[in-house]
């Protein structure tokens, strides 16, 4: 698994995210400590993260565990290619992500995409090998870098939590859009990772009641 930075590099990166953008200073003083999200990288990873999509927590879990038992504690390009479209789905996976399997497997064994040295290519390229793969979008290829490839200077600005989150910051009426919220995190380089880990720990513990919003803050754009 690959590691992130570790906590002290984290409480570095924040108090100069906060130092260059004040609007995260409410964040920053809400959120606890935190531990980067690390989770296992290369196709496997992403394959899970495909497999886990949409469904819960518990779900997820469950048809994991189905996927690494059928395919005999092997999860890799040759071992999914090996199984038909048929074969994944009594493994517990739907028509589609059964597909979408076989198109990263054949991704990486055709030679479209490396996983064994994706940390050859920038965060841009890395986006546009992965979002290449059918299945595979901006937000899961962002995520995947993040959280399976330890890069700190990726934000999913499609990920609807830390859209809403940039609006409180900002004291926004309306929640901010996929291109503008890539815009707001611009200046957060070369630390957006860690400002989304900032944000969606904020948003976490709004929503589990943990902190307190002003009431302003607390409405929502209805128009995405």
């Amino acid at each position: 698994m690959i590691k992130g930075p570790s906590p002290e590099q984290i409480e570095v990166a924040r108090g100069l995210l906060v130092a260059a953008d004040p609007a995260l200073r409410r964040a920053d003083e809400a959120t606890p400590v935190f531990d980067w999200r690390s989770r296992p990288g290369g196709f496997e990873g992403l394959f899970r993260m495909i497999v886990e999509q949409q469904v819960s927590v518990a779900a997820a879990a469950a048809i994991w565990r189905r996927v690494v038992e059928g395919l005999g504690g092997e999860v890799s390009p040759a071992t999914v290619l090996a199984r038909d479209v048929e074969a994944l789905r009594g493994l517990g996976l739907s028509v589609q992500k059964a597909r979408y399997g076989h198109e990263i497997a054949r991704a990486h064994v055709e030679g479209a995409i490396d996983f064994d040295h994706l940390e050859r290519l920038s965060d841009q390229e890395a986006v546009a090998r992965l979002t290449s793969i059918k299945g595979v979008g901006r937000w899961t290829a962002e995520t995947f870098l993040m959280f399976c490839e330890g890069r700190t200077d990726v934000f999913p600005a499609g990920d609807i939590a830390l859209q809403e989150a940039i609006r409180w910051a900002d004291s926004a009426t309306l929640r901010p859009r996929e291109k503008e919220a890539y815009v707001r995190s611009e200046v957060w380089t070369p630390h957006r990772s860690i400002a989304a880990h900032l944000l969606w720990g904020w948003y976490g513990a709004v929503k589990r009641g943990e902190a307190v919003l002003e009431e302003m803050a607390l409405g929502a754009r209805t128009d995405s």
